[in-house]
């Protein structure tokens, strides 16, 4: 069993119909802001891509927060910053109209406590385009309390987004972790199996996959969320017969 199991969040440990949660997402967004700041419903959906877009694009330079708002000033024409509070206090409080696209998987829980029982050290790897606020809130959804994870990539401690290699590289380094001790576990055979490419072992989820061009996932250890639960029960066990037989 490896040491360090870096999790993705929307689709894996939370399960989420995505274009529905977009949709009631974008629509509670706008309700909150497009009165306040006075801009259309259009233009502040359009400013929440262009930040994404921007942060999905960031080379490192600066951290991808800085992406955001610098995207979302150029496409409002105007300094949206002044809301970042504002922003904040929606995703602890509005969000929550979203999570009607989610579900809670009970083998997530159980599986996140019995890795932490181990002593595996336990990352968020979720692609960081939001703000803490909103990331947390998300691993609530999901039945789960922030504090079980040792670090939790998010819009402002990440300079890089999935599936630039360098989004891996920079969770190793900030967590002093080694891909060749550590597993990714996500359901977007492109931005979480890519991890492969440096040494990470990996485990693609299929309870809500996205496969964009169709890959072969079997070159990809795979299954349910309960299939991951029995791989971690399993390999649990064969170390404990292995440490009992020395």
């Amino acid at each position: 069993m490896q040491k360090n199991i870096l999790f993705d969040l929307d689709g894996t440990l939370l399960p989420m119909d995505l274009p529905k949660f977009i949709e009631l997402y974008m629509q509670a967004f706008c309700r909150r802001f497009s009165h306040q700041v006075q801009l259309s419903p259009k233009l502040l959906a359009e400013g929440i891509w262009n930040g994404a877009a921007a942060m999905s694009k960031n080379d490192g330079d600066c951290l991808n927060r800085e992406l955001f708002w610098r995207a979302m000033n150029h496409t409002c024409n105007k300094d949206m910053r002044v809301y970042e509070d504002a922003f904040d206090d929606f995703y602890r409080n509005e969000f929550v109209a979203a999570k009607e696209a989610t579900s809670v998987n009970p083998a997530v829980a159980e599986t996140v406590a019995l890795l932490k029982a181990c002593g595996c050290k336990l990352t968020v790897a979720t692609n960081p385009i939001f703000p803490k606020a909103a990331t947390y809130t998300r691993i609530r959804w999901a039945g789960l309390d922030p504090n079980d994870f040792d670090f939790i990539t998010v819009y402002d401690n990440c300079s890089y987004c999935k599936p630039n290699l360098n989004y891996y590289f920079d969770i190793c380094s900030l967590c002093g972790i080694s891909p060749e001790d550590s597993l990714m576990v996500g359901n977007d055979i492109d931005e979480d199996m890519c991890a492969a490419k440096l040494g990470f072992n990996t485990f693609l989820i299929t309870d809500c996959l996205i496969n964009r061009r169709g890959k072969d996932i079997d070159r990809y250890r795979h299954g349910s969320f309960e299939d991951f639960y029995q791989y971690v029960t399993e390999q649990t066990l064969a170390h404990v017969r292995k440490a009992d037989a020395v």
